[in-house]
């Protein structure tokens, strides 16, 4: 392996996980080998070739079909909370393989090494969450209209569900389907990114062992690898009913699309463009950690990174000072080493993305504020290594209004009462993730009133990044509408079934009509 790899514990990570031995080719999670293109894998933490994977051809995924779809008339008769000690055991599996999975995270994708424990620590919590929901996948029961005769609701396992996520969480997302939708007693087919294959391939291989040692099918969860060429076997394919697809609006519009028009479902979870709103009566302390970590965290790689912060005129000056200080303090250099607060962007597009930004930011008539740039030399051969920038902006700039995946931070300047805050931020197409920095109830409240953020996700005094898996995670708008993790979510795995019974010996119609014979 390269230097960096035996430097920080890569190379022993990937023997554990058991993803070394892909230059030939790579599991579809069925234990045959892909046989179509290969997929090189770099790292953005020094631009070394890490693996060579195999994508997947269409016989590569009939064959995944075929074991999914077998694997599904097993797995939905096995009762919910024996299903439960299944994903029960996977968490375990996690708890054990944390640290090497989360380093694998941090040198594949290139964010921090605690941001990449903290994704693996997410896919944890998910399973707990899961395992406590496996006792607890109710219907309803209501009274009927027609005497002797009872009514309910229930819930069925969905069948094969599609999962398509996105390079910035390679492992995090796909748990956050997977263990509700093996809780549902739906299987898993996986397209993870062709940018981060072996984070997929790692978790393909721990939740392979925890089958085998179950003697149950793999193909309750089948790995397929590759381009948007193979998520579309999925999008066009009716044996899914289900697509969770995660990123870009654009990606999303298509699979809707494509699955709209077969009448499956689609859970979309798309861009984000979200503000903070800092009224004068905010805590500047309070609102420079969150703005920083919001922005620049896993270098503005998030769907919820911190994008507009939207600043009243009394307190601009200040909080502008404050960023500029705090920013000056960051240290960007490779994420495993723990003293670096922000790492690479994924690729070399993204850093055109980057600069591209800024430069129209300034042609629009903004002024940059803390300059950025692409850092070179020593530590930084990749490329992929940006300065985080701020830029002072106005809300209907267009490059304000586009979500641009990197460490780019729009200062905006409102007057006047919250209202007019609320309003700015809710200018845009994206409606993910939002946040107001206040000690004020009242402003607190109107943000969080009918009239206020129009996100799915709205938060008072703290960022807008760092959701927790108790509650339903998504957003409205262009970011797709879809609810994942916590909460409710589960729903959407399963189909719905109204029953009713008559226990007379009488057939009596709804609403009173008459038909006798």
């Amino acid at each position: 392996m390269i230097e960096i790899a035996r430097e920080f514990g890569i190379e022993e990570a990937l023997s554990t996980l058991g993803v070394q031995e892909v230059n030939e080719g790579s599991s579809t999670g069925i234990n045959n080998f892909s046989n179509g293109e290969t997929i090189e894998s770099y790292s953005p933490v020094d631009g070394k070739l890490i693996a060579k994977v195999k994508s997947t051809t269409k016989e590569d995924y009939e064959r995944v079909m075929e074991a999914s779809t077998k694997a599904f008339k097993l797995w939905r008769n096995k009762p919910a909370p024996q299903r439960g000690e299944i994903v029960r055991q996977f968490g375990d599996r996690l708890r054990l393989l944390k640290e090497p999975l989360g380093k694998l995270v941090s040198y594949e994708m290139g964010k921090s090494y605690q941001e990449g424990l903290g994704e693996v620590q997410e896919m944890i919590d998910i399973c707990d969450f899961a395992v406590g929901l496996s006792r607890q996948l109710h219907g309803l029961t209501m009274h009927s209209e027609r005497p002797g005769h009872r009514m309910y609701e229930q819930y069925h396992p969905l069948g094969v569900v599609g999962i398509i996520s996105a390079f910035n969480f390679p492992v995090a997302v796909w748990a956050w389907n997977t263990a509700l939708a093996w809780i549902c007693g739906d299987v898993c087919v996986w397209k993870p990114s062709e940018k981060a294959p072996l984070c997929g391939i790692a978790c393909q291989n721990i939740a392979a062992s925890v089958f085998k040692e179950n003697d149950l099918p793999e193909g309750i969860s089948c790995l397929i690898n590759g381009d948007y060429k193979v998520g579309e076997f999925m999008t066009k394919d009716k044996r899914i009913p289900l697509i969770s697809a995660t990123g870009s609006t654009r990606m999303g519009k298509i699979v809707a699309r494509t699955v709209g028009e077969r009448l499956g479902k689609s859970l979309l979870e798309l861009g984000g463009n979200n503000a903070i709103i800092v009224t004068p009566d905010a805590d500047i302390k309070m609102t420079v950690i969150g703005a920083v970590f919001g922005a620049v965290g896993t270098c503005g790689q998030r769907c919820t990174s911190t994008r507009r912060l939207i600043i009243h005129k009394d307190i601009y000056e200040q909080v502008k000072n404050a960023l500029v200080a705090a920013y000056q303090q960051l240290s960007i250099g490779n994420p495993l080493d723990e003293h670096n607060h922000v790492g690479p962007l994924i690729d070399k597009d993204a850093v055109k993305a980057y600069s591209s930004a800024l430069e129209q930011v300034v042609q629009e008539g903004g002024k940059i504020i803390v300059e950025g740039g692409v850092l070179s030399g020593e530590g930084y051969e990749s490329g992929c290594y940006v300065k985080p920038a701020i830029a002072e902006a106005q809300p209907h700039f267009t490059i304000v209004q586009h979500e641009t995946f990197a460490p780019v931070l729009y200062l905006l300047r409102y007057e006047g009462d919250v209202e007019n805050a609320i309003e700015i931020q809710n200018q845009v197409a994206q409606g993910l993730s939002s946040a107001i920095m206040t000690n004020n109830l009242r402003e607190a409240e109107q943000f969080l009133s009918v009239n206020g953020s129009d996100c799915g996700i709205a938060n008072v005094n703290i960022g807008t990044s760092g959701a927790e898996i108790g509650g339903a995670f998504g957003g409205e708008k262009d970011t797709g509408g879809g609810r994942e993790s916590g909460s409710d979510a589960w729903k959407i795995y399963m189909r719905r079934q109204t029953n009713t019974i008559n226990y007379t010996t009488e057939l009596p119609l709804a609403q009173g009509i008459k038909f006798d014979l």
